[in-house]
């Protein structure tokens, strides 16, 4: 027999499904109380009694579930404490940034990350890298919808994008340069690399050539000393959007890279980018990612700051804007069921061409000869599609001058917004940190021995209470999935939560991806007083 809180879960998935047959599939019309998914026509639907998955839009079929009995008895809570760490831990990563140039105070101490999975395989993605020629940081959340393909591809590429739009006209000169003699090009960018994470490299010849022919218009325009942050990071969005759609209206003789680059094109991805440069903060948004700030005042208060807007139909800017883009004829048609023409929630994203194409060039690309089932493609134009485009990557740039005051930045898709709001996600990290003190060991007041901490261990084992997390992010998912409607964390219902079958998973929750970044204090505050000193130099990577 399952647990209460578990069968509750299941029964409940298995009571609120209904199935509307459409043209060749079933779509689902089951939006979950707790998560709405976020493109209706990509979720293929479900029926009693044997449930099984929806179906991946992203480049491989797989077909490994765990569990798609709609028997009671067939379905056990198995997670014990220590699985349910496991299973949580298993995407974290963390990194204590270095100074890389000394022109600047690095605001940024370190960072935390982590990521749990809905969907199968992920469709959210997460970048963290370096700019070698600013000295800035590039922090990155991408929700993919449709799949993970444009997902995949923004969180590789947005980033060369935004560093080339900042080189000065000599540094582009200099890489321009490099390729006509084919010499090895400066770096640009040093990345983190988070588990899981993959290039494509069958795609990046292409990608390269692409990126240099930016770098040639950007060459054309002669500024000495590039983009300003907030045109880089505008031009940046856009014209990878832009590289994405052309891509695969030329004509490539490669049926890789060809199927990759329509895969890419008709999924999506929404995206939220943080640069840091000294006390610089710079957010582009597009779509409904979200970035905030977690202030404690002088009084020792903490408060949020929001640093973006969601790009959806409770947006009444969004709705404005959308409404002023198209005749007053569509205004009633624009926005249905919450949803940008009745299908997607985010009313901005890259990729999602069937959206911002006409008719007659989506039929041309499709007409080539592509395999769309194989391919996971889904040839659909919704109703009232008159005037597109209708959606667009353009994003929205907040500039944010980093005081002493501000502790810490969270970058998040929206499988944690969805649950969680601004200040109890402020709430949830501070609570971290003040628990991660206190489990530390006071090595100054206590002397350390193996024997005393080992004892400690074992107790804590023993009275079945798990260890401190040691990762903002982590402690982050562990409540957005496992807290009551009180707030309060119930651990039967998380382990709940982490043992659905993967075709139930996604009613209940949506992919989360997190990131925390943490802000040097003292670095911002001496940079406030002027008395900021270089830092040593650090070599740069080769």
């Amino acid at each position: 027999m399952c647990t209460t809180v578990s069968c509750w879960v299941f029964n409940s998935a298995r009571n609120s499904i209904a199935t509307v047959q459409g043209s060749r599939r079933f779509y689902s019309r089951w939006i979950s109380s707790r998560t709405k998914s976020k493109c209706r026509l990509f979720s293929q639907a479900l029926s009693p009694p044997r449930i099984t998955a929806p179906r991946s839009s992203g480049f491989g079929r797989q077909k490994a579930y765990r569990h798609t009995s709609t028997e009671e008895d067939d379905f056990h809570l198995q997670l014990s404490p220590a699985q349910v760490n496991e299973v949580l831990r298993a995407g974290e990563s963390a990194l204590k940034i270095l100074d890389l140039d000394r022109r600047a105070p690095n605001a940024v101490l370190r960072f935390e990350s982590n990521q749990l999975a809905a969907n199968s395989p992920v469709e959210d993605r997460r970048g963290v890298a370096a700019c070698l020629q600013t000295g800035g940081l590039m922090f990155g959340i991408f929700d993919g919808h449709g799949g993970h393909a444009c997902a995949q591809a923004v969180s590789e590429r947005l980033f060369y994008y935004v560093a080339v739009s900042l080189m000065s006209h000599q540094t582009l000169e200099q890489m321009e340069a490099a390729m006509e003699s084919m010499k090895p090009l400066l770096p640009i960018l040093q990345w983190h690399k988070h588990p899981g994470a993959s290039i494509y490299k069958d795609v990046t010849s292409v990608h390269l050539d692409h990126l240099r022919v930016y770098w040639q218009e950007l060459l054309d325009l002669h500024m000495e000393a590039g983009l300003g942050m907030e045109e880089a990071l505008t031009y940046s969005f856009r014209r990878l959007d832009s590289d994405i759609s052309l891509e695969i209206q030329a004509p490539l003789e490669d049926e890789v890279t060809r199927n990759l680059s329509l895969q890419v094109a008709f999924s999506g991805a929404t995206a939220c980018l943080a640069h840091v440069e000294g006390v610089h903060l710079h957010v582009a948004n597009t779509g409904d990612c979200r970035a905030i700030l977690g202030v404690q005042e002088d009084s020792g208060r903490w408060s949020c700051v929001p640093l973006t807007q969601d790009h959806n139909a409770w947006n009444q800017a969004e709705l404005s804007r959308l409404k002023r883009e198209h005749p007053e004829s569509e205004d009633r048609t624009i926005i249905m069921d919450d949803r940008l023409l009745g299908v997607l929630m985010p009313c901005r994203a890259f990729g999602d061409v069937q959206l911002k194409w006409s008719r007659e060039l989506q039929r041309s690309v499709l007409e080539r000869g592509f395999d769309t089932e194989a391919l996971n493609i889904y040839q659909f134009t919704p109703p009232n599609y008159y005037t597109p485009p209708y959606l667009t990557a353009e994003p929205e740039v907040t500039y944010h001058r980093l005081r002493p005051q501000d502790r810490f930045l969270v970058l998040a898709s929206d499988g944690l917004w969805d649950v969680l709001d601004n200040d109890a996600v402020v709430r949830l990290v501070v609570e971290h940190l003040t628990e991660a003190s206190r489990h530390q060991p006071d090595m100054a007041q206590r002397p350390t021995k193996l024997g005393l901490m080992q004892d400690l261990l074992l107790q804590r084992k023993a009275k079945g209470l798990h260890a401190a997390d040691h990762n903002a992010a982590t402690h982050l998912i562990r409540h957005a999935i496992g807290s009551n409607e009180y707030g309060e964390l119930e651990p039967e219902r998380l382990a709940a939560m982490l043992t659905l079958p993967e075709d139930l998973a996604r009613m209940y929750r949506d992919d989360i991806t997190i990131t925390v970044v943490y802000f040097n204090s003292n670095s911002i505050d001496a940079y406030h007083r002027g008395l900021q000193e270089p830092p040593a130099q650090l070599p740069r990577p080769s």
